[in-house]
């Protein structure tokens, strides 16, 4: 099941790619050395050599993602994506399988929020013919008949299977329900409704329209030689012909006002799995490093003081955590966990009083001393590998985040003082608007939690889709 699609949420890319270099006083973060050029027909291209293993990896983001699917046709940029190595000009599905498997590669494409994504991982040898793979599902895709209805038809069957697991639903049904309308609420992977309206044409249309190379950014990892590999990409991607795709503005949307909640029933639940919170922050914003040594300490790691209250000291449950999916506008804020029937309102009073105690008491010098030391541990470990280092270069190029991003991240965060920190917790950390979603046993716990929002909505989790259908009524 593709996690991205489907799952309980999605947590950004990693912010940045470095290289380590110990010191007797302290780690020092680097960006390591990488070029940007942009070809005639406006791809741009980054490339970053790192040797030692003789591994390349590829990974280009077409700058368009799901907030452009349709109306009424959410999951079309997530097939477009999926369909992309199930037949080519030259290749059937089955044809390309066997020839990734002969240089023993790798294939991965998606669509998120704000961009779609392929990527591809093979062997320095096999240069030649993974460059030709990668380029073939990339720029010849022919999106077989049989092929659109097989994906089509195990995407609706994976909607539906996920719902017998609330954990990997919950964050849908609290992004749709937080966003409404806005194309931040929508489902990337699309619903039981969405996918059937969904035909080969709408797949090829939305192919042509944004799959451009003015439209793609490619970034080049891995242990290859710079001017050959300059060569190889004007070689195969130089003929991608020249495309205008038309510009998609996405508004910022507002933090909701007040409380709301949506129960989703789930009729033989015997856990409540419930979600809190608001819209949060851009990757852009210039409080993130802030926001992120707060968060380490309230619910961004297993020490966290969410799940020490929630599952440490209480037992109400396995695990509590609270993270900002920032995105190109303002992605969401949530407070994440489950528990027992019996236990659902004493575990969402006890998750609402970590928060009222983040607001009212702040963080210790103690915790900021130990939220800095656990970022700064636990970040080089994520930009290992070619992969990372692809994937994050291209991110940051998306999102116009520059070389400061890593350069200065350990000053950055060992700056952050206490009275940073409270300005964080009272601009980013809601207390009073809240939205709420919740999936369990209505019959068990329905007149227990109507104390939290004075408006209400409520569905069953059997219903299509993930969020009250439009006209739903508030009581």
């Amino acid at each position: 099941m593709n996690r991205a699609r489907h799952g309980l949420h999605v947590l950004p890319l990693t912010m940045a790619a470095l290289f380590l270099a110990s010191s007797a006083a302290a780690q020092t973060l680097h960006m390591p050395p990488h070029e940007k050029y942009v070809l005639k027909n406006g791809l741009t291209v980054l490339l970053l050599e790192k040797h030692g293993v003789p591994m390349i990896n590829l990974f280009a983001i077409v700058k368009t993602g799901s907030t452009a699917d349709p109306a009424g046709e959410d999951g079309l940029a997530s097939i477009t994506a999926g369909l992309l190595r199930k037949g080519t000009e030259v290749r059937t599905a089955q044809q390309f399988a066997a020839d990734l498997d002969y240089i023993g590669g790798d294939f991965e494409a998606e669509a998120g929020a704000d961009f779609s994504s392929v990527g591809a991982e093979f062997l320095t040898k096999d240069l030649t013919r993974g460059l030709e793979l990668f380029s073939d599902a990339l720029l010849h895709p022919t999106f077989p008949q049989a092929e659109v209805e097989k994906l089509l038809a195990q995407s609706i069957d994976g909607v539906r299977g996920t719902k017998d697991d609330p954990q990997q639903v919950l964050g849908l049904y609290y992004y749709g329900y937080l966003y409404g309308t806005h194309p931040y609420g929508r489902p990337a992977g699309g619903d039981e409704v969405s996918l059937q309206r969904i035909k080969r044409d709408a797949i090829a249309k939305f192919y042509e329209a944004n799959y451009a190379p003015g439209n793609t950014l490619l970034a080049v990892a891995g242990e290859f030689d710079g001017a050959e590999m300059r060569k190889k990409l004007d070689d195969v991607f130089g003929g991608w012909a020249a495309r205008t795709v038309a510009s998609l503005q996405i508004a910022a949307a507002p933090p909701v006002k007040g409380k709301r909640l949506l129960l989703v029933d789930k009729d033989d639940a015997t856990q409540t799995y419930f979600a809190f919170g608001n819209v949060g922050i851009a990757r852009n914003d210039p409080d993130r490093v802030a926001i992120r040594v707060v968060n380490t300490i309230f619910g961004g790691r297993f020490t966290s003081e969410l799940n020490e209250a929630l599952r440490v000291e209480s037992g109400y449950t396995y695990g509590a955590s609270s993270f900002f999916d920032s995105r190109k506008e303002p992605g969401p804020f949530g407070i994440f966990s489950f528990t027992k029937n019996e236990t659902t309102t004493p575990a969402i009073d006890l998750a609402l009083q970590v928060l009222q105690k983040l607001h009212k008491d702040g963080v210790t010098g103690e915790q900021l001393k130990s939220a800095k030391s656990y970022i700064k541990g636990q970040f080089p470990p994520n930009i290992e590998t070619s992969r990372q280092l692809a994937q994050i270069i291209a991110s940051n190029e998306f999102y116009g985040l520059g070389d400061d991003e890593i350069n200065h991240l350990e000053a950055r965060v060992d700056g952050v003082t206490a009275e940073m920190a409270k300005q964080a917790i009272q601009k980013h950390f809601p207390a009073e608007n809240l939205v709420i979603v919740l999936i369990g046993k209505a019959s068990a716990i329905g007149k227990a939690v109507e104390k939290y929002a004075e408006k209400r909505d409520a569905r069953a989790i059997s219903e299509p889709g993930f969020w009250p259908p439009p006209g739903a009524v508030s009581k």
